[in-house]
C-alpha cells in the first residue's frame, strides 16, 4: 500500500504488511505519545475533524495524534452545526472543507458515507466510522493492542483464540477486526451474541475461508473459559429502532470478576472498544475489574493515539522527518 495522500476507508485496503508496517511506525512514536520528547513535524498542518455522531474517544484521539505532531485542529461536531443541516451535499462539504484542510477524519451515521465524502475531497480522508458499517482505526488499534498484549504473554498474532462478544451485528469494531483477523492463520474465533444481533453471514464466511475457527453461540460462561482475549461490547443503542428495542438484550453478557475467576485462564485479557454501558440495566464490564491487570481497556484507548499518530506521519509523508523536528519537553508530566 502506498500511504502518501491515501484515504484510509476500509480494513480492506491493508494487507498483512502494511499492517506490519503502521505498526513498527507506531512503536516509534511511543516517545512523543508519553510526552518524553516533542515533535513539530506537522506545524502548519490542519487537521479536519468532522464528528457527526457523538464521540469522546476518537475525536478527542484524533485530535491529540495531530497535535502531538506539531499540528492543528478543526472541528465540526453533529449536524446541527454543520451546512448538512441546511441541506447541503457531502459533494460540495467535502470540496469546501477540503480546501481548509491537510487531512479529514470524518465519523457519520450512514453507512458508505464516508467513501462518498472522500470522493470529492481534495486531501486525504480517514474513516472514523461510518453507521454499522467499518471503524478501521480502532480494528487498527485494537490489534496492535493484541499484539502487544500477546507479545507480553510470549505469543503471536498467529493462533490466537479470541472471543467477541455483544452486539455483533452493529458492532462496526468488530465487522473490521474481522477483517483484520483473516489475514492471520489459525485463528480461533468464538462470536458471543443473541442470535438477532449475529456476527454478519458475510463477515463468518470471511474467516472461515482465511481456514480459521469460527464457533457461534449465545453462552457467555463457556466461550470464554480458554480464550486469549475476551472482546466485550456494548448493545449499539442508536442503531436500533427504539431504546425500548434495545432494551432486550442490555446487559445479556455481562463480565465481573468473580466470572472472570470462575470461568476464565489466568492471563485472559479483557478487551472494549469503549465506551463500556456502565447503567446498572447494562454494566457489561462492572467496575469490580477496574484492578484486574488483564483489563486492558485502558492500554487500548493509549494505543489509539500511536496508531493514529502513525497513520498521519504515513499518509502525510513525514515518517522520516520527525526525529528532525524533535526535542525534549519543557514541562513535568508525571509519566
Amino acid at each position: 500500500m502506498d500511504f502518501t495522500g491515501s484515504h484510509i476507508l476500509s480494513i480492506d485496503q491493508f494487507e498483512q504488511s502494511d499492517i506490519e508496517h503502521v505498526f513498527r511506525v507506531a512503536d516509534a512514536m511511543e516517545p512523543y505519545a508519553s510526552r518524553r520528547r516533542v515533535t513539530r513535524v506537522l506545524e502548519g498542518a490542519i487537521l479536519g475533524n468532522m464528528f457527526f455522531e457523538p464521540s469522546t474517544r476518537t475525536r478527542v484521539s484524533f485530535g491529540c495524534a495531530f497535535n502531538l505532531l506539531g499540528g492543528e485542529v478543526r472541528e465540526t461536531t453533529g449536524f446541527e452545526s454543520s451546512a448538512i443541516a441546511k441541506g447541503e451535499s457531502l459533494y460540495d462539504t467535502a470540496r469546501v472543507l477540503s480546501g481548509y484542510s491537510d487531512v479529514i477524519c470524518m465519523r457519520h451515521p450512514q453507512n458508505g458515507s464516508v467513501a462518498e465524502f472522500a470522493e470529492a475531497s481534495r486531501v486525504p480522508v480517514i474513516n472514523g466510522g461510518d453507521g454499522s458499517n467499518e471503524h478501521p482505526t480502532q480494528a487498527l488499534l485494537d490489534l496492535y493492542t493484541i499484539r502487544k498484549e500477546m507479545a507480553a504473554k510470549g505469543k503471536g498474532l498467529d493462533g490466537l483464540r479470541i472471543a467477541m462478544i455483544g452486539d455483533l451485528k452493529y458492532g462496526r469494531t468488530v465487522h473490521s477486526l474481522c477483517r483484520l483477523l483473516a489475514l492471520y492463520k489459525n485463528v480461533q474465533v468464538t462470536l458471543v451474541s443473541p442470535v438477532e444481533l449475529a456476527m454478519p453471514e458475510y463477515l463468518v464466511d470471511l474467516l472461515r475461508a482465511a481456514g480459521h475457527q469460527v464457533s457461534i453461540t449465545d453462552e457467555l460462561t463457556a466461550s470464554i473459559s480458554k480464550v486469549d482475549i475476551a472482546y466485550s461490547t456494548r448493545i449499539q443503542e442508536e442503531r436500533f429502532a427504539s431504546k425500548q428495542e434495545a432494551d432486550l438484550y442490555r446487559g445479556r453478557f455481562r463480565l465481573n470478576q468473580s466470572i472472570y475467576t470462575e470461568f476464565c485462564e489466568p492471563n485472559t485479557v479483557i478487551m472494549h472498544p469503549l465506551p463500556r454501558d456502565s447503567r446498572a440495566e447494562a454494566n457489561e464490564l462492572d467496575n469490580d475489574l477496574n484492578a484486574n491487570p488483564n483489563l486492558a481497556i485502558f492500554r487500548q484507548t493509549d494505543n489509539g493515539i500511536l496508531v493514529r499518530m502513525a497513520l498521519f506521519a504515513l499518509v502525510l509523508d513525514v515518517v522520516d522527518q520527525v526525529d528532525k523536528h524533535a526535542r525534549e519537553v519543557r514541562w513535568y508530566t508525571g509519566r
